[in-house]
């Protein structure tokens, strides 16, 4: 693909996808063959997207952990086969034998058991004040939903603890190890990992969120939970070749590939798949099998081996491709939320050979029918709450302090004429409880970065007074993260 196929290409998925910014990356046999941004880095600025304009990679960044950890076993300092405890003795997990044969690998692969997105609460909405010691003991807190190693659940909180992990090795914080050790000697000079070393933010681009009024607009860039393992490197598309070429290259790099990050050993680690998915061979692709390695989704692609991540923040989508046997990287970078995928697969057709399958019209109108049915399903339950406000049972049945052993407090309280709840530590989670059905309420957020809206169930006691909570989202479409089905309160004042 040239590179005026991809203007054209990114076009397009601006303009149907209303893409305020995108860069996109592409190296070839060694080579940067593509290095561009477009449109805007923020529609208030209107500054424009360059090669060098920052995005946040969301969890494109955890490969840079699995590596920080990978540079750590070529140093004989750990194994991928130690146990946790041995490194983090305050580490929980929900019984005793998966606590002791928790390894390394596990913090890494998404088998351990427990949910999609367990405990995300703690790490969605940001600025909440939970600390490394929260997220090391809520795992005890959590139900399994399959046996240990047995099943695929893409989970944030375990890369944190794989970032705290990196610390007690090496007294250095997750973000000035990779700092030193990766983006240093890469010399990926205007990438950082963390938002507070960003001195000059005169390039960083602006997330870009759809609120009520179905008008764009940019908001904050997603503060990080603990540290900055599972989603916080900030990166732009001229640095993040220099990335995909060292993995291309096995690890190597330099002008003559003479210095060396991790070892080709390191590399197959990485690349290995740990926990399978159920997958089919299907057009055009022919999939045979899919997998996650350390840090990477794998894949065959018409017999090409293929390792890729996604990541997705409030505002942001990313995604990188690696294609070792073509020599072929790809990565896109996007100040909105929508999927990125069907730029990157696109331009992966071109290289393969593979007809035109009009990845960007199709997502449009899979967005555009997937929109329709979330705001039905919404527009229903806020009907219903508008013909119900005449029949809510007294507010002050449901007042009082209720506590969740991992999420903490909330408080269910009057403010004016209306009922109220907040969490104590997700300030960010608060709003007007408004009656549903039965003792059934709705809560539209003041939080409106992501659709999080939620039902809150309160279980009553023999005189009507409530005692317990238990949440669930109300979009069919809510992102994983918001695990309010993980929350279990009870009264405690």
């Amino acid at each position: 693909m040239t590179s005026d196929h991809i203007d054209h290409l990114v076009d397009d998925a601006r303009t149907r996808l209303d893409f305020p910014g995108i860069a996109v990356g592409v190296v070839k046999d060694g080579e940067v063959v593509h290095v561009k941004g477009y449109g805007v880095s923020s529609l208030a600025s209107g500054k424009r997207v360059d090669r060098h304009t920052q995005f946040t990679l969301a969890s494109v960044s955890k490969a840079f952990t699995t590596t920080a950890l990978a540079i750590l076993v070529d140093r004989g300092e750990i194994s991928w086969k130690d146990r946790v405890i041995d490194y983090i003795p305050e580490f929980t997990m929900y019984n005793s034998y998966v606590l002791d044969n928790f390894i390394i690998e596990d913090l890494l692969t998404h088998r351990s058991g427990l949910g999609l997105g367990v405990g995300d609460l703690m790490f969605k909405p940001d600025d909440n004040d939970f600390t490394i010691d929260d997220i090391l003991a809520s795992f005890q807190h959590f139900e399994p939903v399959s046996a240990f190693r047995t099943q695929y659940d893409y989970d944030n909180l375990l890369y944190i603890v794989a970032g705290e992990l990196i610390k007690r090795v090496t007294g250095q914080s997750w973000k000035v190890f990779v700092r030193d050790n990766i983006l240093v000697p890469l010399e990926m000079d205007n990438s950082f990992s963390e938002i507070s070393l960003i001195t000059d933010k005169g390039n960083l681009a602006s997330p870009h969120v759809e609120k009520d009024d179905a008008v764009l607009e940019p908001i904050e860039n997603f503060k990080r939970t603990g540290n900055g393992a599972a989603s916080g490197i900030f990166s732009n598309v001229d640095d993040f070749c220099k990335w995909m070429l060292v993995h291309l290259n096995r690890g190597k790099y330099g002008n003559d590939l003479e210095k060396e990050l991790f070892s080709e050993e390191r590399q197959r680690e990485m690349w290995k798949p740990y926990i399978s998915f159920v997958s089919h061979p299907t057009e055009p692709y022919f999939v045979n099998f899919s997998g996650y390695g350390l840090g990477w989704v794998l894949t065959d692609v018409q017999g090409h081996f293929v390792a890729y991540h996604s990541g997705g923040l409030p505002g942001i989508s990313t995604q990188i491709m690696l294609v070792p046997d073509m020599d072929l990287g790809i990565v896109v970078l996007a100040n909105r939320g929508w999927s990125v995928e069907p730029i990157s697969f696109a331009i992966l057709d071109s290289y393969l050979g593979v007809p035109d399958q009009h990845w960007v019209a199709k997502m449009a109108e899979g967005m555009k029918g997937t929109q329709q049915k979330t705001d039905s399903v919404s527009q229903n339950v806020w009907k219903t709450v508008a013909i119900s406000a005449t029949d809510r049972p007294d507010p002050k049945n449901f007042l009082g302090i209720y506590e969740d052993p991992w999420f903490g407090k909330v408080a269910v309280f009057e403010k004016g004429e209306l009922l109220w709840i907040k969490s104590y530590r997700a300030p960010k989670l608060n709003g007007e409880l408004q009656y549903y059905k039965g003792s059934t309420f709705a809560v539209k957020w003041e939080y409106q970065d992501m659709n999080a809206d939620a039902f809150v169930h309160f279980i009553l006691d023999e005189k009507g007074i409530g005692q317990k909570i238990s949440m669930e989202g109300i979009s069919p479409d809510i992102d994983f993260s918001f695990d309010f089905q993980d929350l279990d309160f009870s009264r405690c004042e």
